[in-house]
């Protein structure tokens, strides 16, 4: 049976939502602006990775070779995997660390934990997922310049990225973290 409300007990849950959403959009802005730090760093070292697997004879041998064994592309779009792969790989260790620190401090206890980071490393690939498939369809089906392909794909990885990272990684915990795997960093 449900109890009647006071107005002032609803105007209480009210306010509380209220301030649930404005915390909300809060770490959304504080992971966006940390976001675009990492957005920097990823698509600095793709440009430079791109760069250097492009000019390398050996790379390039090493791909196309990859590619006639898995006939999973062309060593152009191979190339873009790679390096957006390397990119990747380099820009969630920051992104783990910034987010655990300044985003979800209060959910981490501002304490890097490896079990934390394999998760967050396991829901990035999610991400990295909507990144790489939104490059190569934008790149590749749509022709847009690869610049632009890619900043498609760092919002489309944004958006799951803070998703899962709001909902799975950094959730409240309501015990503290104890057994193998949980240590800090």
């Amino acid at each position: 049976m449900m109890t009647p409300m006071s107005r002032s007990d609803s105007a209480d849950q009210s306010s509380g939502g209220a301030a649930r959403r404005r915390a909300l959009r809060v770490k959304a802005v504080v992971f966006g602006l940390i976001g675009v730090i990492n957005t920097a760093v990823d698509y600095s070292v793709f440009l430079l990775a791109r760069a250097a697997l492009q000019s390398s004879a050996a790379a390039l041998s090493a791909i196309g070779a990859l590619a006639d064994v898995c006939r999973c592309g062309t060593t152009p779009t191979l190339t873009l995997v790679v390096a957006n792969l390397i990119s990747w790989t380099v820009a969630v260790s920051g992104s783990y660390i910034l987010n655990s620190s300044i985003t979800f401090a209060a959910e981490s206890g501002r304490r890097l934990r490896w079990r934390a980071y394999a998760t967050f490393v396991v829901a990035g690939i999610a991400g990295l997922l909507a990144n790489t498939a939104t490059l190569l369809l934008a790149a590749e089906t749509f022709l847009l310049p690869v610049w632009l392909a890619k900043a498609l794909a760092v919002l489309a990885s944004f958006v799951v990225n803070f998703l899962l990272s709001h909902f799975v990684v950094f959730r409240p915990r309501r015990d503290p973290p104890s057994g193998p795997g949980a240590g800090a960093l």
